[in-house]
């Protein structure tokens, strides 16, 4: 199936990379842009608005988690979904990049058909996250206490300020909330907010959650961890 409108941009110093995906992802009917190094990365970034970015974490002059954080404080690229793309596959290297904000975590060597398969994964949760609920189509905001969740805009309010959150913690935050006062399993969160069709282990959502709870700030407080199941947003 083409993908007519969604642009890929793979940031890589490894021509060989850049190749193999750029060829896998325009026969996939993407749109691909090439980057060798970061600021070429941010650059191509600001001024085409990709739909998704494949960022390796080790380029030459400014590594992949400096690219990455740089994006996601820019108000016109940090609602880009971003998936690490690294040799380096050791679980703190993932946690680095789930806290900044970056989708998933391809480690190398990958096949064509997993990265394409992650990549289509990535695109639907942000796809999925962007459309108006069924709970909501009056596109009213789901409000708890100075929390303000507007489902049909996409847009979290804390004391009426906006706080920046990812797709994939935007519709976290939404099944939490849908499920308030009731335990949800990791397992569940990941069914619910990542889809049956994720490649993220149960932990990832730990991870997520607190990230989630930091740009909350004393909203945050509102998510319980339940120790050895899971989480609840608070009833009251």
């Amino acid at each position: 199936m083409l993908n007519h409108g969604n642009s890929i941009l793979v940031v890589d110093d490894e021509p060989d990379i850049l190749t193999l995906l750029e060829y896998n992802l325009k026969k996939a009917g993407y749109r691909v842009l090439l980057a060798k190094d970061g600021p070429e990365a941010i650059e191509l970034a600001v001024a085409r608005v990709p739909s998704l970015v494949l960022l390796d974490i080790m380029l030459p002059d400014m590594e992949g988690t400096e690219v990455l954080k740089r994006l996601k404080e820019s108000k016109s690229t940090r609602a880009i979904p971003v998936i690490m793309l690294t040799a380096k596959g050791e679980e703190i290297d993932r946690i680095v990049g789930f806290e900044l904000g970056a989708e998933d975590y391809i480690t190398k060597p990958f096949s064509p058909r997993e990265l394409l398969l992650r990549v289509r994964a990535v695109l639907n949760r942000v796809t999925d996250a962007g459309r108006q609920p069924d709970a909501a189509s009056s596109g009213d905001a789901v409000t708890f206490r100075e929390l303000s969740l507007d489902l049909s805009r996409h847009r979290v309010m804390v004391s009426g300020v906006v706080v920046a959150l990812s797709s994939t913690e935007f519709k976290l935050l939404k099944e939490l909330l849908a499920a308030r006062g009731r335990v949800l399993s990791r397992d569940a969160i990941l069914d619910r907010a990542w889809g049956r069709d994720c490649f993220v282990t149960p932990r990832t959502v730990d991870t997520h959650v607190r990230r989630l709870r930091a740009k909350l700030g004393p909203a945050g407080e509102y998510i319980e961890t339940i120790r050895g199941t899971g989480y609840r947003f608070k009833e009251d």
